[in-house]
């Protein structure tokens, strides 16, 4: 069996929606840094891009592009509580457990274990789709984000892409 090629599909997948041809970032450097303390003195927050939204609010569009919407949801939001509106994967197991593509539960686990320090107070869903507009990206809307997760004193940042 041949492996999916992903960006192929991707692009594929957006041609059929009229968009142009999308340049994939390429960085040739990363702000990684290490954290100076244990984990478990750690804040950890969780972002999200899968199309999840609470089910009391507005659902994102699944075929989005250009989309800089950030939903906060609140730590202590329960599993049954969220929605899942996109189009560029298979979320029929997402669907039945929110925590394959947002794993709040088990970074709740993880805090009552005592291997993480607390769970942010908000965790993040949002820059759902494709974004041509990188500069945006760079210039407004990931330092407003960065800002926002200084506000509630976050360590880690849990990316998890659908």
């Amino acid at each position: 069996m041949e492996p999916i090629k992903y960006v192929d599909e991707l692009n594929n997948h957006y041609r059929s929606l009229g968009h142009p041809v999308y340049r994939w970032t390429i960085n040739s450097t990363a702000p990684l840094h290490r954290i100076d303390k244990p984990l478990s003195e750690c804040t950890v927050a969780i972002l999200t891009t899968g199309g999840i939204s609470q089910c009391n609010m507005s659902p994102f569009d699944p075929n989005s592009y250009n989309d800089h919407r950030l939903d906060a949801i609140d730590k202590d939001t329960t599993d049954d509580e969220f929605q899942i509106h996109d189009a560029y994967y298979n979320h029929d197991d997402a669907d039945r457990d929110i925590n394959c593509v947002f794993p709040i539960s088990r970074l709740r686990e993880l805090v009552d274990a005592g291997e993480v320090g607390r769970a942010a107070d908000r965790h993040w869903s949002g820059f759902m789709g494709r974004i041509y507009n990188r500069t945006k990206v760079i210039e407004e809307s990931a330092p407003a984000f960065v800002s926002k997760l200084n506000e509630d004193a976050v360590d880690i940042l849990l990316a998890a892409p659908a």
